[in-house]
């Protein structure tokens, strides 16, 4: 898997706060993501367990058969 992704397959968005229940970005985050540079891409990822934390959304665990986008 990627370093570079929070991705971690579990693709739904919370109606609430619009957050992925899996990564915690926003549907315009993800959409973006490849056009995003390394260190953008690194500084959201270090935003998104506070953000989670913050909505009260739990992170799920990583699992093996997680997905890179």
């Amino acid at each position: 898997m990627s370093k570079e992704t929070p991705c971690i397959a579990v693709c739904m968005m919370d109606p609430r706060t619009n957050l992925c229940f899996g990564c915690g970005r926003t549907l315009p985050e993800i959409a973006r993501w490849h056009r995003m540079e390394s260190a953008e891409r690194l500084a959201l990822m270090a935003q998104l367990p506070a953000r989670m934390a913050e909505a009260g959304l739990p992170r799920p665990e990583m699992t093996a058969g997680s997905k890179i986008d």
